[in-house]
């Protein structure tokens, strides 16, 4: 469905009783993390905060709660990716017959993704200077170590090309003019800031909070590097983006957004941001980032603050990450026809573990298939990556334990890869932004000769008291419990006398 703003999406869900409004005084020190974290966990609706401590704006959270409200903003998503991969298969070799044949598929995708607009409600109220800290920033859990924007949608432009880029970062609150800007490796906007500290010059920002839902969506879209997030967002929206030119910043803004932040980075100018509890379900590491300089916000009257709880999984990004697999999936077939199916499992955070089945037609085309997705934008952050047949059901993951217990053998099927790029957030590694990825081959192609894997769990008495075996998680899952005094040598020397898959 086309909704044009923010205010529309909460007025639909309003009239099908999938949002409430809590009027009593909640606190966004916690509290507000507290509540939707269990609204969330009993599939409820989203959260309307009428009345937040110490802010004069509301707060809205919990819109992507649940598939079915994802849904109402993306439509279909496997249908959309469908869409989208199907007409450049159609195209390709693209021949003047050939476009004109497909023109009714063609037109809307080639619709102007943005409509200047002169004027709109994001106008209504201008504040310069700054006064962030009236916004109701959240913070979230204990040790963070502030307030946090955990949905601003972040537009940057590439110095050289132009090309535009849209994402989600954390922005630390700082004080009233100023926020981190957590850039994580593999990221946009990143690399535009590495572009303008290259030219000597600064790089300007705008923080977009609020707007068309399918705006937010597109941010979150694992997309090509220097294809721009708003094209996908008017694709969904099958209309394109009411936007304001505005002349400080060179950008175009959208006009029904809540809030805009204007101002910019510039290279050396840094400070500590974080600790923050993030998606993994771990506290990601304090670091120097660099910081962001508001010079105005702009503001609807009335304006609701967006926000969303970033935490162990599952959190809202579950219902976003699993929509957008399902429409990213027919591009990826499309990419490598020996896939049939990929799943990164957001129980884990989606980056630390992916799934791969493929129907292969040579032997080893699955480990090719592995090392491509490994070196495609942000599915390089991909820590593990598990290989199996085309007719296992990757969603599964007891169906893969046991094509794990089955075909795989550590000796001949366990690929190390180090040192590598890693995500920002992992925290496994020897410093930040590095570390290792693995690749588990359990197909059964080019394994017939090969004697049978022996699979022999043993108990977890014989291995150690913090290890137990996960039979839930299927044949080939063990799970050691590191707590003082814990004898990892022990553990190793056990399951060095054991031919079993453990981790």
């Amino acid at each position: 469905m086309s909704f044009p703003d923010l205010r529309s999406f909460i007025a639909d869900l309003e009239s099908t009783g999938d949002l409430v409004r809590i009027t009593k005084e909640v606190d966004p020190v916690e509290e507000i993390t507290i509540i939707q974290h269990k609204v969330l966990n009993a599939g409820g609706p989203a959260l309307l905060f009428e009345h937040v401590k110490g802010s004069p704006y509301r707060l809205v959270s919990n819109l992507f709660g649940t598939r079915s409200r994802v849904d109402r903003v993306l439509g279909n998503a496997a249908e959309l990716g469908q869409r989208i991969s199907g007409l450049s298969e159609e195209l390709m070799p693209p021949t003047m017959s050939k476009l004109w044949g497909a023109r009714r598929k063609i037109l809307p995708l080639l619709k102007p993704a943005m409509r200047n607009v002169g004027d709109g409600p994001v106008l209504e109220n201008v504040m310069e200077p700054p006064r962030l800290d009236d916004l109701p920033v959240l913070k979230c859990w204990p040790l963070d170590g502030g307030h946090f924007f955990t949905l601003p949608l972040v537009h940057t432009v590439d110095p050289v090309s132009g090309k535009g880029n849209l994402g989600i970062y954390r922005l630390q609150r700082y004080d009233n003019e100023s926020t981190g800007m957590h850039w994580q490796i593999e990221k946009g906007g990143g690399f535009h800031f590495k572009t303008a500290c290259a030219m000597g010059q600064p790089l300007p920002i705008s923080v977009i909070l609020g707007g068309p839902p399918a705006l937010t969506l597109a941010a979150i879209a694992p997309l090509p590097e220097g294809i721009d997030e708003r094209m996908l967002a008017a694709v969904i929206m099958g209309r394109p983006l009411d936007s304001i030119l505005r002349s400080g910043t060179g950008h175009r803004i959208p006009a029904a957004a809540e809030f805009v932040l204007e101002g910019s980075v510039k290279a050396g100018d840094v400070r500590k941001e974080g600790p923050f509890g993030d998606h993994l379900g771990h506290y990601s590491h304090s670091g120097d980032f660099p910081v962001f300089r508001v010079d105005r916000v702009l503001a609807r009257k009335d304006a609701i603050y967006p926000a969303t709880v970033v935490g162990k999984p599952p959190q809202e990004d579950y219902y976003i990450g699993e929509a957008l697999e399902d429409m990213m999936l027919p591009l990826l077939k499309m990419i490598k026809p020996a896939i049939r199916d990929v799943w990164a499992y957001p129980e884990t955070g989606f980056h630390p573990l992916a799934v791969v089945s493929v129907t292969e037609r040579y032997k080893h085309e699955g480990l090719k298939c592995a090392f491509s997705i490994l070196g495609e934008g942000q599915l390089s952050l991909t820590k593990v990556v598990v290989i199996v047949d085309g007719g296992v059901n990757v969603r599964d993951f007891r169906k893969v334990s046991s094509e794990i217990a089955k075909n795989f053998d550590p000796e001949d099927d366990l690929y190390l890869i180090a040192p590598t790029a890693q995500d920002t957030l992992d925290f496994t590694g020897p410093a930040m932004n590095e570390g290792s990825r693995m690749i588990i081959d359990a197909t059964s192609g080019g394994k017939a000769g090969r004697e049978p894997v022996e699979v022999s769990l043993p108990s977890a008495s014989e291995i150690h008291g913090d290890v137990v075996a996960l039979s839930s998680l299927g044949p080939a899952v063990l799970m050691v419990k590191v707590r003082s005094g814990f004898n990892s040598e022990a553990v190793r020397e056990a399951l060095a006398r054991h031919p079993v898959v453990g981790g």
